[in-house]
């Protein structure tokens, strides 16, 4: 008997070692995705790349994230790896204006543009507007965006062009 019940114990301690090194594989996988900007979406393994382009559509900063990931959160991350180096002291960080997508708009996003002194080209999203309306007086006064300087927003655009032509990205 009592060797039957060590050998239980045995089978069991077993399967515990063989459940922890299960969670442990499944925690390195999951690192080197996070780790490599992977992610699950509706197709697949896929990734996003966020990324900050200068008026001449030359890339400033480039943020990779994984595919399930939301684009508001990344504004701030974006922002704050721009570094431009001029010809002495250190290097430029805060641009004059920041024309971005709808998907970026939000309060807390406008507010930190607001308090580093970067105007705001990013227009207000269709239900944000209606939410605004609905509210009267209370909803507070319409966002305001330039519209010419909007226009140059496809710079993004065209910048991403040129990465995708570049054969060490493509593969």
């Amino acid at each position: 008997m009592a060797g039957g019940a060590a050998h239980a114990e045995a089978d069991a301690a077993g399967a515990h070692r063989a459940g922890a090194d299960r969670a442990a594989k499944r925690r390195r996988r999951r690192a080197r995705a996070k780790a490599a900007g992977l992610g699950r979406s509706r197709c697949g393994l896929s990734s996003k790349v966020h990324a900050a382009v200068d008026s001449a559509g030359l890339p400033l900063a480039f943020v990779l994230t994984p595919g399930q990931a939301a684009d508001c959160p990344q504004f701030k991350a974006v922002l704050d790896k721009i570094r431009v180096p001029g010809p002495v002291g250190r290097p430029r960080t805060r641009p004059d204006a920041v024309a971005a997508d709808t998907t970026y708009s939000s309060r807390g996003n406008r507010s930190y543009l607001r308090r580093r002194g970067i105007k705001a080209v990013i227009p207000e999203k269709r239900d944000d507007a209606a939410n605004r309306k609905r509210k009267g007086s209370k909803g507070g006064r319409p966002v305001s965006h330039d519209t010419d300087l909007y226009k140059e927003r496809n710079t993004v655009e065209r910048c991403f062009q040129k990465v995708k032509t570049w054969r060490g990205v493509a593969t």
